[in-house]
């Protein structure tokens, strides 16, 4: 099973991932527990700003040298209204070209697992990412096995002194948002800030796992603003007398 990530919550990102285990999706029989996974490659564009003209030569890069792409896993955001909706039409629009399934999880969903990986284990990690307009997106997880999250509060968008009060003693901050307010959210040491996207693949296959044994898991596409975009459709003209 090949599993094609996608995001662009933050700058564009794509990895392709093997998952070499015997189980659905490459979880172990009976658990809910990930076997070998393998990176067959990965690409980033920084640009937070340029995800139409980067994500698909990212992608066709990649997959130049490791083709075969059995699903496609996609970040539904938090993120601003341009850039998550390229990753997601990329997305729908590969898998449907190809024939083959594609889902999605919140992006900070994703950061949530990379900070947990590294955490002790019992710990909880607020995920805050830049939400421009000196806001920052926020969610605040624990782990749900070795590979999954459990989603505590949030997502919200507000200003990061807002964030800031409600943070709860213990919590590791981890997140753009924390690298840009480090005042008002000190970010832990050596946790991870951009999305990996071979994690996200990582969370549809055990996700897909668990679905088939009859968990309810997210894995829907709809994508999270959390806020209107700027641009608006025009209201009626007024009558002028």
């Amino acid at each position: 099973m090949r599993i094609l990530g996608i995001d662009t919550s933050g700058g564009s990102a794509a990895a392709l991932v093997e998952t070499t285990a015997s189980g659905p999706y490459g979880t172990l029989p009976g658990e809910d527990r990930l076997g070998p996974l393998t990176v067959l490659g990965r690409r980033t564009g920084l640009d937070p700003r340029r995800h139409a003209e980067v994500l698909t030569p990212l992608i066709a890069e990649m997959l130049a040298t490791h083709d075969g792409v059995d699903l496609v896993a996609v970040g539904t955001g938090p993120a601003p209204f341009t850039g998550l909706r390229v990753g997601l039409v990329t997305a729908r629009v590969f898998a449907r070209g190809r024939g083959i399934g594609v889902h999605g999880v919140s992006s900070l969903d994703v950061l949530a697992r990379q900070a947990l990986d590294v955490l002790a284990d019992g710990s909880e990690v607020l995920v805050a990412t830049d939400a421009r307009r000196r806001e920052v997106y926020a969610a605040r997880y624990r782990a749900a096995g070795p590979d999954d999250v459990e989603r505590l509060a949030g997502p919200d968008v507000a200003a990061p002194a807002v964030v800031g009060e409600l943070l709860e003693a213990g919590t590791a901050v981890t997140g753009s948002g924390a690298a840009l307010y480090p005042d008002l959210l000190p970010p832990a040491p050596d946790l991870p800030v951009a999305v990996d996207p071979a994690v996200l693949a990582r969370l549809v296959a055990v996700r897909l796992a668990r679905a088939e044994r009859g968990a309810e898991v997210e894995l829907g596409l709809e994508p999270h603003y959390l806020r209107r975009p700027d641009v608006q459709v025009p209201g009626a003209a007024k009558r002028v007398s």
